[in-house]
């Protein structure tokens, strides 16, 4: 009907059958950022937020929803990730995020990257909004992939 692998001749919504492709390593990796206050940053890289060590919150939490991605996006296959890394750069306006997730497997990990690093983002929402209720979290977006049929791709 519409030539998306999502949706069937009819134009159901329906999983992609992956069963025949080729067991490849495949890694993904997604950014995003969050602006706030520089009060907010501050406290956040001195380690004075009341909730506790922010970034090390984030870190587990991105990890976390990787692993749970399949449980969040209707159509996504569950996936075995071989890993998931979520690391920061704070600066005095707030902090972007980067998250990679690596599998060898027969489908991507761009949505796993982008659900680690989007989640990252909103726990460092979570962790410091009593110090600025107005950060704004922006920019999430896959910068590269590795693997699979359709090969490696790098955002411009």
């Amino acid at each position: 009907m519409t030539g998306l692998t999502h949706l069937d001749e009819d134009g159901a919504a329906r999983m992609v059958d992956v069963g025949a492709k080729a067991v490849t390593a495949r890694e993904a990796v997604a950014t995003g950022r969050i602006d706030m206050s520089g009060e907010a940053a501050k406290a956040i890289a001195d380690g004075l937020v009341k909730k506790g060590d922010v970034l090390a919150v984030a870190r587990v939490a991105g990890i976390m929803a990787a692993k749970k991605t399949a449980d969040l996006i209707p159509l996504c296959h569950p996936i075995a990730l071989s890993a998931v890394t979520v690391d920061f750069d704070l600066d005095g306006n707030g902090v972007t995020v980067t998250a990679t997730a690596r599998t060898a497997g027969q489908t991507g990990v761009e949505m796993e990257a982008l659900t680690a690093a989007s989640v990252a983002l909103l726990t460092v929402y979570d962790m410091a909004k009593a110090l600025d209720k107005g950060m704004i979290i922006g920019g999430v977006r896959l910068i590269a992939k590795s693997g699979g049929k359709s090969g490696d791709w790098r955002a411009a």
